[in-house]
């Protein structure tokens, strides 16, 4: 198919497509540089990101109804073959006729064809640091290491992809490639600070249970993988979510307890959100449980989940793990959560994610004491950083 041969524009093109080709007409006199390309299905316009606009369409619409159409950036780190086909597709979805024209796609091909975008732009990808702390000191506890997809052409959260990547069988690949690219980027980053005289870090990362039934994720894989990069299992946290059933509920164990006698911690997610159940908690008995932000959000001022904090705590006590609070942004809720006895909290009141790790925000303490009680010296010296502090190893 050459209907997209010509002359290369560069970086920083657009293409739209429509079924109305006396509208297209109009809009391409008004672009310079522009291609006019008709179709059996439409007509396309390809022209410069900076001249072929939204608000152009609505300016040459005039009075008239501005027609269906679909209007996206040319992704110029595609081949010169595919980037305009794929524009074209995700510009007939856009305009909401690609239905009508035949050109529906099924959710699992939609899906697959966003997994091969976002692997396509291995270079581009970022990772940000948001500070985990212990509530009761103010310390810094680990960082959790958040994955951030970059597609220009198509954005995404990391949810969608995580979803995309589970319901087209290709978890483990997509948790193999976050794990390499994130270890990089962490062992990079300590080797600078062991450079400067700095103590390790600690660092949570995300993976799916099923993807640590695969061999790739077993103990001894995982630990090498680990220390290739310059660091030490102590140093991480695996941090789960149940978001797919996992039949093998026996190996899993058996991988955990693995990992854990490797020096790795592990934290399960989303707790209370319907994904992560007393019974998997029970099984695995991580050492760390994250309680939803949902149920953290507006906690100060609701029983029900008061309630609901209070049997976490219980239930974490009596297996040895600590509670985390995600999503904590307002004061309200962190006093209440300590006076729950809550020990780690994440969220934007204690410190935003960053491209490097940067210390938390430090909080007047003062309050926070009078309504929960000062701690005695020895509670806050066996608290749940003092515990992180003495696994991480020494560089000395």
């Amino acid at each position: 198919m050459r209907f997209l041969s010509g002359p290369r524009r560069g970086v920083g093109e657009r293409l739209l497509w429509s079924r109305d080709i006396r509208f297209v007409r109009r809009l391409a006199a008004r672009v310079e540089g522009g291609r006019l390309v008709e179709l059996d299905t439409g007509t396309i316009l390809i022209g410069p990101a900076d001249a072929l606009t939204d608000d152009l369409v609505v300016e040459v619409a005039g009075d008239v109804t501005v027609p269906e159409y679909g209007l996206v950036p040319v992704d110029d780190e595609l081949t010169e073959r595919d980037r305009y086909l794929v524009a074209m597709s995700s510009a007939v979805q856009l305009s909401g006729l690609a239905e009508r024209i035949g050109m529906a796609q099924s959710s699992q091909i939609v899906q697959t064809k966003m997994l091969d975008y976002f692997f396509s732009l291995r270079k581009v990808h970022r990772v940000a640091f948001q500070p985990i702390v212990d509530i009761r000191t103010g310390e810094l506890y680990e960082y959790e290491c958040l994955f951030r997809p970059e597609m220009p052409m198509l954005p995404q959260s990391i949810t969608s992809v995580v979803q995309a990547a589970i319901s087209t069988d290709r978890g483990v690949e997509l948790d193999s490639y976050i794990v390499t690219t994130v270890l990089e980027r962490i062992g990079r980053l300590e080797a600078v600070a062991r450079a400067s005289g700095k103590p390790p870090r600690r660092f949570a990362i995300n993976l799916t249970p099923f993807s640590l039934l695969d061999p790739s994720f077993e103990a001894p894989a995982l630990g090498a993988q680990v220390r290739a990069a310059g660091l030490d299992p102590r140093q991480i946290t695996i941090e789960c979510t149940e978001q797919q059933s996992v039949p093998e509920i026996g190996v899993l164990q058996r991988q955990v307890r693995a990992l854990r006698k490797f020096g790795f911690g592990f934290a399960v997610d989303d707790a209370g959100a319907g994904y992560a159940s007393f019974a998997l908690i029970a099984a695995l008995r991580p050492s760390v449980i994250k309680i939803d932000r949902e149920i953290v959000h507006g906690i100060g001022h609701d029983d029900a989940k008061q309630a609901l904090v209070e049997a976490f705590v219980s239930f974490g006590r009596r297996i040895g793990a600590h509670l985390l609070a995600e999503g904590i942004e307002r004061r309200a809720d962190l006093r209440v959560l300590a006076s729950l006895s809550v020990e780690l909290g994440q969220g934007y009141l204690l410190g935003r994610p960053a491209p490097e790790p940067a210390a938390p925000r430090r909080i007047d303490r003062s309050w926070l004491e009078a309504a929960t009680g000062a701690r005695s010296a020895g509670e806050s010296a066996s608290g749940p950083a003092a515990t992180a502090a003495a696994r991480v190893p020494s560089r000395a």
